[in-house]
């Protein structure tokens, strides 16, 4: 399946081809202006006084523990799991956290505990450092961590701009039940965009998202065994779609070339024409990535991306000069006391606290 397809005007069905997903906090294949996304879970163990896990790190190769041993990871952390400071220049990160929390904290003096259905807006822009880490908060009972990291390119005349913070709490993402004629559900939470005739939050005002021609949508699915439901046409002519199958039986593509899409697959497709879906015999989750492509070159390396490999060297050389505004905490790893409930901090001041 292509990276870097562009949709025919003249298409009649969604369907444009289907790849299987890697096992594994493996990242997931995308297409622009989606350029990574990564599926995490992780069922950690209980937590010890230092919010790290409280189990042997023997055997693992601490500091880069990407494993999945005994059914989670350390990632880059040393004690409490995650990803201690590092820096991105040119996109953003949308980080959609379903289970379990996330410690933040960035070198504009951001910091922030999210978690529980939240998601986190980043928009990394001329650049940041920031790290995320997994606090383990349950002493007594498994931390169980599930979340989606997905990265957002920005065009060129945006790569620049100044980074900006954005928290969606859980409370305020809208989200919808739709039930169909044989009284089965489909549950339908809008992240981005608009989906099932829901609108999202309003994007960071510099991202791709904020542009009409960008027709940017992020949407998780959960279908009930056997439900039916019609994913409407995209508003934008060029739009592609990347259809996430996590689990479950699959779920039948219908329409004059249906196909079902078997579990940890993903499928391609058409946004200006709708596609019935319809679920087999157990619950099912999908994720929605949606956009109209950017269509400019990538050139990336590591946590920069940009349009040019000069540009490239420029933003290792401006990071190695500036750090990007230098790192205000006291560790690379930062984390919230254990009693600190979700918020956020943002670089003026403001301190937010998720309303029911």
């Amino acid at each position: 399946m292509s990276n870097t397809p562009s949709a025919p005007p003249s298409a009649t069905h969604a369907l444009i081809g289907m790849a299987a997903l890697p096992p594994g906090p493996s990242p997931w294949p995308t297409i622009d202006p989606f350029l990574f996304c990564v599926h995490h879970n992780d069922a950690y163990p209980a937590g010890n006084a230092d919010l790290g896990v409280a189990a042997s790190l023997q055997g693992r190769h601490v500091g880069s523990d990407f494993s999945a041993r005994d059914g989670w990871s350390m990632y880059h952390g040393d004690n409490v799991p995650g990803f201690p400071a590092h820096p991105h220049r040119g996109f953003e990160t949308v980080t959609i956290v379903r289970e379990g929390f996330i410690d933040h904290s960035d070198s504009a003096g951001a910091t922030a505990r999210y978690g529980q259905g939240d998601v986190q807006w980043l928009t990394a822009g001329a650049g940041i450092v920031h790290c995320e880490m997994f606090p383990m908060l349950n002493q007594d009972a498994g931390n169980p961590t599930e979340l989606f990291q997905i990265w957002l390119n920005l065009p060129a005349s945006h790569k620049m701009v100044p980074p900006h913070f954005t928290m969606f709490w859980h409370e305020a993402i809208p989200r919808t039940t739709v039930t169909d004629a044989a009284e089965h559900s489909t549950h339908v939470v809008c992240v981005a965009g608009q989906v099932a005739g829901l609108q999202g939050l309003a994007p960071p005002p510099d991202s791709w998202a904020s542009q009409a021609q960008g027709d940017v949508a992020i949407a998780t699915i959960r279908m009930q065994p056997h439900a039916r439901w019609t994913l409407p046409a995209s508003s934008g002519a060029k739009t592609l779609r990347m259809l996430y199958c996590m689990g479950g039986a699959g779920v039948r593509l219908e329409g004059p070339e249906g196909q079902t899409l078997p579990p940890n697959h993903v499928a391609q497709l058409h946004g200006p024409v709708a596609c019935e879906l319809v679920n087999g015999d157990a619950e099912v989750e999908l994720l929605l990535l949606q956009a109209a492509p950017i269509g400019e070159p990538v050139a990336q390396y590591g946590p920069f991306v940009m349009n040019t490999q000069a540009e490239i060297h420029q933003a290792f050389a401006d990071y190695r000069r500036t750090e990007f505004g230098g790192w205000p905490w006291p560790t690379q790893d930062p984390v919230h006391p254990r009693e600190q409930g979700r918020f956020a901090l943002f670089t003026n001041g403001e301190r937010q606290e998720p309303t029911t």
